[in-house]
């Protein structure tokens, strides 16, 4: 036999081996995790040195353990970035506990089945058990029903085919979709998954506290009932990972209450902030929601996965997803619950178990201290930026996450002040002692802190930023733009044409180039960019765009004048060589982007040149040229919208 192994079960290991492979196990991790400090926080390898570590054919036979756990500690630990270093305060940290880890074993080794009262009453309740503590802990009544699935995006995806479900049925075109510019995205993909086209999804602009505005949701929902489409989704933010951003709940769910919209909240991020007394408070409005998503391997300090997803009227989540077929019939019950008729999967782990362990043996009074420890050092961050003069605070701080950039005496150019941006933050990712991540808002650069785990303490904060602060600009190497190269949703609709207007034959592309947008732009993307363009010709006081209309074409006007107007009040006029439509043409995400946010009418005869919003984004991954005048042209008008 070796470790284990028998002729009459080749797969089976004695009970002296298990404690053997376990205790070696537990040396090995326990080796790992006392000291998450000591080790460099990030460690990368090119695809073909991890071939060339851990590549090859499967073994035909058995090989010693000590020598594979060595494999892991050798090539696997060291290649990775350690989410429960001190100094990972990149993206939203996540990191466990030792008791969940146990309870994640417990439940693999046993291999405890979670979707089916009949082959699991025991962690069937466990998991309802847990899902009343979230419901408790949010506002939520007990007749709410839940799911534990594998992390926000799913919860989300979940959310959206369970209010499909109640309020439309089957699929339909006429459905409309209504999401924060701020939003994760992975209720995007979410949308397009289930078969939303890029006009049923409206991406709408924030305040200046990064945070959904009522009156832009309002007047969208309007306009779009008076086109005959169906509102029916409303996707809020309860701490949004850009900026940590709660959107504001109780208008929002009086809105949708009145217009008979679905609202749900993604809080896979901020929700379990409901645990202390700034967090409730913060996340007043939680409860009105129809839907909302928690993800425990986030600030409840789960393994991964761990999502959740909570709806309030619960038999509407059993509705959406239960489907009996023959062979299930032996487990179908009358008053038990099934967690395979509450969403997506029917081959099912159990999650609860982590849950429950860990909340049982540290008492909630030690999540609370932990969320809170988080959020007093984000305010700490925020303070020592302010103190600075160096630096810039982009965005106060937020649950747990504040966004700045490092200013320079020497300069006030926007690309320039990104690139050496960049730079420090790729710098400070090389140190091995602190990683954070950057974002874009209102089209300008950041750097961004969120602080989640729990061993993360002020000293770290101020080494991370007393880096960016001092450290020589001229001593980093570049780091690489690649906004204007690469868009991980390439936009392949092609948007309507302007309503109205004659088309007619573009304009030559010398004529073309000679526009102020064009200069310096190689005459063959422009050849190229014409090709694809039209020409638009209308009256004095025709309509080229209606605020809150969907399309994703780009204007520029080749003669005549117009003017933009916002809610009725005339906001700028246009002239020959000026452009619009670029946020609406621009990717969101999954093809999807903002509505018209103005209405343009022209004043005078005007020509138009329309170029389709894809060949817009083809053209700015080539030419960085174009690609910066537009994102000044974003970073100029984003802050008035």
């Amino acid at each position: 036999m070796k470790d284990g192994y028998s002729d009459s079960d080749p797969l089976a290991v004695d009970p002296g081996t298990m404690r053997q492979l376990g205790e070696a196990t537990l040396e090995m991790l326990v080796e790992q995790l006392k000291d998450p400090g000591a080790v460099p926080l990030v460690r990368g390898a090119s695809p073909e040195d991890m071939r060339s570590r851990l590549g090859g054919s499967a073994p035909e036979r058995a090989q010693d353990f000590s020598r594979i756990l060595q494999e892991i500690v050798d090539h696997v630990v060291p290649t990775m970035v350690r989410g429960d270093h001190p100094g990972y305060m990149a993206f939203i940290p996540g990191q466990g506990t030792w008791p969940s880890a146990l309870g994640d074993f417990i439940a693999s080794a046993l291999n405890l089945y979670g979707g089916s009262w009949k082959e699991g009453a025991g962690p069937s309740q466990l998991e309802l058990t847990v899902l009343d503590w979230f419901k408790s802990w949010i506002g939520y009544p007990q007749s709410a029903s839940g799911n534990l699935v594998s992390g926000g995006s799913a919860a989300n995806m979940t959310a959206l085919a369970c209010a499909r479900e109640s309020r439309a049925g089957v699929m339909s075109g006429d459905l409309v979709v209504y999401l924060a510019d701020q939003a994760h995205s992975s209720m995007a993909r979410a949308a397009r998954i289930l078969g939303f086209r890029p006009e049923q999804v409206r991406v709408l602009p924030v305040d200046d506290k990064y945070r959904m505005r009522p009156d832009a949701l309002i007047g969208a929902i309007q306009a779009d009932r008076r086109a005959g489409h169906r509102p029916f989704f409303v996707g809020a933010a309860a701490g949004s990972t850009n900026t940590g951003a709660i959107d504001p709940l109780p208008e929002l769910a009086a809105i949708c209450k009145e217009q008979n919209v679905w609202l749900h909240v993604d809080g896979a991020y901020g929700a379990f902030a409901a645990l202390t007394d700034r967090g409730r408070s913060a996340l007043r409005g939680i409860e009105l929601a129809d839907s909302v998503t928690l993800d425990p391997h986030k600030w409840l300090y789960q393994p991964y996965e761990c999502g959740c997803l909570l709806v309030r009227d619960g038999p509407q989540l059993r509705r959406a997803f239960e489907i009996a077929p023959d062979y299930l019939k032996d487990v179908t019950v009358n008053h038990e619950v099934n967690f395979v008729d509450l969403g997506m999967q029917l081959s099912r782990m159990t999650r609860a178990l982590k849950v429950w362990m860990s909340i049982k043996y540290f008492g909630l009074d030690a999540y609370r201290q932990a969320i809170d420890h988080s959020i007093d050092l984000a305010l700490h961050a925020q303070h020592r930026i302010e103190s600075s003069r160096d630096f810039e605070l982009l965005c106060p701080a937020a649950l747990s996450v504040v966004c700045f950039r490092r200013r320079f005496a020497d300069t006030q150019d926007e690309v320039m002040i990104e690139q050496r941006n960049r730079s420090l933050v790729r710098g400070l990712e090389a140190t091995g002692d602190a990683w954070l991540s950057s974002t874009r808002l209102r089209g300008r650069y950041a750097i961004r802190i969120c602080v989640l785990n729990h061993n993360t303490q002020s000293r770290h904060v101020d080494r991370a930023l007393d880096w960016l602060e001092f450290t020589a600009i001229e001593g980093l190497p570049d780091a690489p733009t690649t906004d204007a190269e690469y868009q991980r949703h390439p936009d392949l609709h092609r948007g309507r044409s302007v309503d109205g207007g004659a088309a007619g034959d573009v304009a030559p592309v010398s004529a073309i180039a000679t526009l102020p947008l064009f200069r310096e732009v190689p005459p063959a993307l422009v050849a190229r960019l014409t090709a694809t363009a039209r020409e638009v010709h209308l009256s004095s006081g025709e309509r080229v765009v209606q605020q809150w209309d969907y399309g994703r074409d780009f204007f520029v006007i080749l003669e005549g004048s117009a003017v933009v107007e916002r809610d009725g009040e005339i906001l700028n006029t246009l002239q020959a060589g000026d452009y619009f439509g670029e946020l609406a043409a621009l990717d969101w995400g999954a093809g999807f982007g903002y509505p018209r946010l103005s209405s343009v009418t022209a004043t005078t005869p005007v020509r138009l040149l329309v170029v389709p919003g894809e060949a817009l984004s083809a053209l700015l991954r080539e030419s960085s040229v174009l690609a910066a005048r537009i994102h000044d042209g974003v970073r100029y008008r984003l802050p008035d919208l």
